[in-house]
Order: C-alpha cells, then structure tokens, then sequence
C-alpha cells in the first residue's frame, strides 16, 4: 500500500509540473516553459510540505492542547500507543456538522481534526470510533496523497474561478466570461478527476477494518457511520468541495457540483462490513 501510494504521490507532483508548463506555453510560448518549470517546482515544494496546512486552513481548523480538551486527548494517545503512532497535532473545525479527517506527510507530521458539532453530538464511544479510523488512515499513510489530491484539485477549480472572475462571467459580449465560463465546464471535471484517480475507496473498508481492531469494538464505528451520515444529510458543510475527500463521512454541500468529488463508498455496505467484522470477533 505504501508503493501505490508512493507511486500516485509522485505521479500528481508530475502532473502539477506539467500542468504549470503547459499553461505558460500556451500563454507565453516557448518561454514560459521555463516559468511554468519554476512555477511548477514551488508548487511541489508548498503541496508536499504544506499541504496538510492548506487543507486545515480551508476547513477554518484551530490547534488545541490538552488543557482544552483533555479527554479527547486521552483518547487519541491511548489508541496511538495500541498502534504503535506518534501523537498527532489536534485540531477543531467551527462546522455544525459532526465529521473529521487526518493530514499530514507522515505519521511524524501527522494532524487529526474533528468538527465542533462531532464533540458535541456523539457520545464518546462513538468518537472513540472515529479517531481511530483517522488513525488508520495515518498507519497506511493515507494522508499525503489525499491531501495532495485535494489541494491540487482545488487549486485547478480555483483557477478556473478566477477566469470566469476576471471575465466578468458568462455574458454573450464578453468573450473573456465566456472563455472562463468554458474553462471552468472543463477544468472542474479535471479537479474531480484527479480526485478519483488518486483516491481508492478500498482505503475507507481498510481504515473502518483497521478501526475495528484498533478499539476493539467495531460496532463503535458503525454506530457513528449512522450518525454522522444522518447529520450530513442535513446540515452543510461549508468548505471547498475538493477537500471533502478527506472527511470520514461524505459531507452535504450548497453547491451541486460538489456531488462530482464523491470519492467515498455507499455508507450501507460500510456498516455492513463492520457488522460482519463484529461477528467475527465475538
């Protein structure tokens, strides 16, 4: 798992180079091969080491210490100690809605992040649930290529905002809205793309498997699935669409292209197997 994950990392910092050289040819020529290069050369400096940064930053995430939250804490480090991880940095997003994600390039840089509507809406065996399937998704170092995945995505549906901005938007008389207008048509479904090439639904059956293990009781996380997939349902998560690939749970968004990033499989049939693995282990 490591090597395809090591293989996909490489391959969308490739592309991020590629895509930088071929906008600076066809805006400045044979010249702006080299400056797309460049360019390309600081985006894979800031996607590989900030990342994590960017995504938490997106989603408005707030560090906390342990004197903020000490049972929480507690938690995590006693479930990092049965996985054999270090402690990750923790941090809460101000969403309604319950859901969480981990970052990070490495279980060394690695960060897990909760909504406030999670602290507040699910009991603590059911949280106990979900970090841990944070925690496999840092044990499989999950992490790097879906945050890279994200952010590159984001960044190509951002440009293509920023056409259809500085073209005014889509009126007949300007044809600078209009090229915008196109290239957002084109440029989103590349975004969402990207997100599914470099993102396997496998890895959510293996950290929910992981999880399982990791607290012992796998209907922990069942009953959180069920919970926060209800909640989803109803209450909107108000962050870019590309990064919603990194939640636990799909998340519900206002726009409907968001619904072109799913990248999770049917919640049914993710409880389902852990009910399975439920009966296994009793």
């Amino acid at each position: 798992m490591r090597l395809v994950n090591n293989l996909k990392t490489t391959l969308l910092l490739g592309a991020l180079m590629g895509l930088c050289m071929l906008i600076g040819h066809l805006f400045l020529g044979p010249y702006g091969l080299l400056i797309g290069l460049l360019f390309g050369g600081l985006g894979n400096v800031i996607a590989f080491f900030y990342s994590d940064k960017i995504a938490l930053a997106s989603m408005g995430g707030r560090e906390v210490q342990r004197q903020d939250i000490p049972w929480l804490f507690d938690m995590i480090e006693r479930l990092c100690q049965r996985a054999g991880l270090p402690m990750p940095r923790v941090y809460i997003c101000p969403r309604p809605a319950p859901n969480a994600f981990a970052t990070g390039r490495s279980p060394n840089h690695a960060a897990v992040a909760v909504t406030q509507g999670m602290l507040q809406n699910l009991p603590r065996q059911e949280i106990e649930g979900v970090i841990a399937h944070e925690l496999g998704h840092i044990k499989h170092r999950d992490m790097l290529i879906s945050t890279l995945a994200a952010v590159m995505a984001g960044l190509i549906t951002y440009a293509g905002y920023m056409l259809m901005f500085f073209g005014g938007g889509a009126r007949r008389d300007n044809p600078l809205g209009l090229i915008g207008s196109l290239a957002m048509i084109i440029l989103a479904p590349l975004a969402a793309a990207l997100i599914q090439m470099a993102i396997s639904r496998q890895r959510e059956y293996a950290a929910d498997s992981y999880a399982g293990e990791l607290c012992g009781d796998p209907l922990k996380l069942a009953q959180a699935l069920e919970r926060l997939h209800a909640d989803n349902e109803r209450i909107p998560t108000q962050t870019p669409p590309a990064f919603h690939s990194l939640y636990i749970v799909e998340p519900l968004a206002a726009s409907r292209a968001a619904s072109l990033f799913g990248t999770h499989p049917p919640i049914e049939k993710r409880i389902e197997a852990l009910r399975a693995q439920a009966a296994r282990m009793r």
